[in-house]
């Protein structure tokens, strides 16, 4: 059924009259009777009583005029919608990024919601490894993450930022002597590192193997308050970003580069061919310019 004859035939029965129907609607008396005449067969019922240029609904016609009232008013509806998507005057993002990630760019999604206050933003924080699958399954718009990803055939990234990462230490004088810290170094310290959901665990225990030594896991944890706690009690040692590490407390700890660095580079991974919903174009658009500044 022709979405433009049953507004033809929502006018015609507004203005009861084929002559000011024609004159609303920009079109001449013979093309809206062309019109109805097109919806009478199709539908195999006559939809108008015609008394010389007067006429009445017929039933099957008033049935039709009442329906067709509210599919336009749905197209009215969804045309002014798709319109607010194009203009982000509506719409959603789902991002996703690591617990750590969402300190160093709460700015950034300050300035989009301020940008877009319309834009129903949903953040999901999860590990690394599930944030890539979240991402390639649809359930994720795009996401920021550790670079480089374990899909990169399928994912495209924009880097944003790389930081060092460092060794946080109980404060013990034999640690207090070092500048900094090799891996080999760490041959015999328990290690408290993220949970195996996060990229950044599976860099340590590489860098670990690639200095010779087979990691010594103490106790792993999502949470890097909760690592801290657990380094300050002397449990053992920890790895965490430079920007982490500007927020702890001190005291009992100590914090020391890594030789050789190790980089904590992030960066906005979506999916390679999958379309982009505007909001999310408009997120890729924002990142770019925290990039090039």
């Amino acid at each position: 059924m022709d979405i433009r004859a049953l507004r033809y035939f929502v006018e015609l029965v507004r203005e009861q009259s084929f002559t000011r129907a024609s004159e609303r609607l920009f079109v001449t008396q013979p093309t809206i009777s062309k019109m109805i005449r097109s919806l009478e067969e199709e539908l195999g019922q006559p939809l108008l009583n015609r008394e010389g240029r007067r006429f009445t609904l017929t039933d099957s016609g008033q049935v039709l005029f009442t329906r067709a009232q509210e599919i336009l008013t749905q197209m009215l509806q969804l045309e002014t919608e798709l319109a607010d998507l194009q203009s982000l005057k509506g719409g959603r993002l789902a991002l996703g990024m690591p617990p750590m990630v969402g300190h160093v760019y709460a700015d950034l999604i300050r300035t989009y919601r301020q940008r877009y206050p319309a834009i129903e933003l949903s953040i999901v924080e999860y590990g690394g490894r599930r944030i890539e699958q979240a991402v390639l399954e649809g359930e994720l718009d795009l996401a920021i993450t550790m670079l480089p990803t374990r899909e990169s055939g399928a994912l495209n990234a924009l880097e944003l930022a790389s930081y060092p990462i460092q060794v946080v230490l109980p404060a013990k004088p034999h640690w207090r002597e070092r500048a900094c810290v090799n891996f080999p170094d760490l041959r015999d310290e328990p290690l408290l590192l993220y949970t195996q959901a996060f990229t950044l665990s599976d860099r340590i225990e590489q860098a670990c193997q690639d200095a010779g030594f087979s990691t010594l896991v103490a106790a792993r944890s999502s949470q890097w308050d909760f690592l801290t706690a657990m380094v300050r009690s002397g449990m053992g040692v920890a790895f965490l970003p430079e920007p982490i590490c500007r927020r702890l407390n001190p005291e009992g700890l100590l914090l020391r580069p890594l030789f050789p660095e190790l980089s904590w580079q992030l960066g906005v991974i979506w999916p390679q061919g999958r379309y982009l919903s505007r909001s999310a174009e408009a997120w890729l658009a924002l990142c770019r310019e925290l990039q090039a500044e």
